[in-house]
């Protein structure tokens, strides 16, 4: 963790707030912050947190992200897929570095594109349970992809 501390003013100038503003956010106890002298100090831990900024990773952590694009998809199998990928990620067991999954249905190309982004084992395994959905004449596309023919 950081030790870095910073002054009002800086504070200010980082958030782009006047000076004012930030001393009202410590005299109403938003911002904590140390007197010392006639001068108040803020950690850079504090600032991070008023700011919703997340804590760094303890170690170095790798991130990955993925683009699936998937051509043939109906809405219906898009559907069914974005629930599936959903519960994936819903039941990934470290709440502490989830996955991010977005999905995206184009019904005019028959195209679902989903993007994923995490840390490298829980992307692995959700790419795992999608290439084990969707495996050839089983997978869960078979039927709209023989039903084109």
């Amino acid at each position: 963790m950081s030790n870095d501390m910073y002054s009002v003013e800086q504070v200010a100038a980082r958030l782009g707030l006047h000076v004012r503003t930030v001393r009202g956010y410590i005299r109403t106890g938003r911002l904590p912050a140390v007197r010392i002298g006639k001068q108040y100090r803020i950690t850079r831990a504090d600032l991070d947190a008023f700011t919703g900024t997340p804590a760094p990773p303890a170690g170095p952590a790798a991130q990955v992200s993925s683009i699936v694009a998937l051509d043939g998809v109906d809405r219906a199998a898009a559907d069914r897929l974005a629930t599936l990928v959903l519960a994936g990620v819903n039941t990934h067991p470290d709440p502490d570095r989830p996955l991010r999954v977005q999905t995206v249905h184009d019904e005019e190309r028959h195209r679902m594109t989903i993007v994923i982004l995490g840390d490298l084992a829980a992307t692995a395994e959700l790419l795992r349970l999608l290439d084990a959905v969707l495996d050839g004449d089983n997978g869960l596309l078979a039927g709209e992809a023989a039903g084109r023919g």
